[in-house]
């Protein structure tokens, strides 16, 4: 079966990452190659694309867009994060379970370096974040919707679509549940604010939880 192109632009940059995930160590080197390729992919999916067509359509205004982002991101964020003090939730709620946090993180300035670090900070939050969203809610959700999947409109709501691809956006987190609420909260800034709205909301709460990460020294989270 043939894929066309603009189907290829918006699976290529997650199957990037995905492919070299599994292909390369756990590594601050090896995480700023695959942020590296799949920051390549995503530019070369923005052109084909086109610049002044946005993948999930551009019917909300600068203001709809930043303030549904904001909020979305940050809440995401508290709750990634809030629930990890509670005991139970880190064995019973996370994948691995409690043994998960032990051990040096490779992504830690005293293993890799801070230059690597920050590489890690950043591509979590400005590369596999609209990597994502491009994937699971521009193109996935409506995809499952409809074969012409461009034709969908970003506020079309779809309870299957919606259910299938926050599903799968949850399995691929070690935190599901969480993972779970991400999902479905990205998915409401799509159908609120459209394709730039959801990416600027997973960057935001990308962002915010690696920054946690770094001050408090959190490397379980990544």
């Amino acid at each position: 079966m043939r894929v066309d192109r603009c189907t290829l632009a918006a699976i290529a940059p997650y199957a990037v990452w995905m492919a070299l995930m599994f292909a390369l160590p756990a590594t601050g080197a090896a995480y700023a190659l695959r942020s590296a390729a799949t920051a390549a992919a995503l530019v070369w999916s923005w052109r084909v694309l086109g610049r002044g067509e946005s993948p999930g359509g551009r019917d909300a205004c600068v203001a709809s867009v930043l303030s549904v982002a904001l909020a979305t991101g940050l809440a995401v964020a508290f709750v990634w994060i809030a629930p990890e003090r509670f005991s139970w939730y880190r064995e019973w709620m996370v994948v691995g379970g409690a043994g998960a946090a032990q051990g040096a993180s490779p992504y830690s300035p005293d293993v890799c370096g801070w230059s690597l670090t920050l590489a890690r900070l950043a591509g979590s939050a400005f590369v596999i974040a609209p990597a994502e969203e491009l994937f699971f809610r521009s193109f996935l959700y409506r995809r499952l919707v409809s074969a012409d999947w461009r034709a969908v409109p970003p506020r079309r709501f779809d309870w299957t679509a919606f259910l299938w691809t926050t599903g799968l956006f949850a399995l691929e987190h070690d935190r599901i549940a969480v993972a779970a609420v991400a999902g479905a909260a990205y998915l409401f800034a799509y159908v609120r604010a459209g394709f730039a709205a959801a990416a600027l909301a997973h960057c935001i709460t990308n962002f915010a939880l690696g920054a946690y990460v770094v001050a408090t020294g959190s490397w379980n989270f990544w």
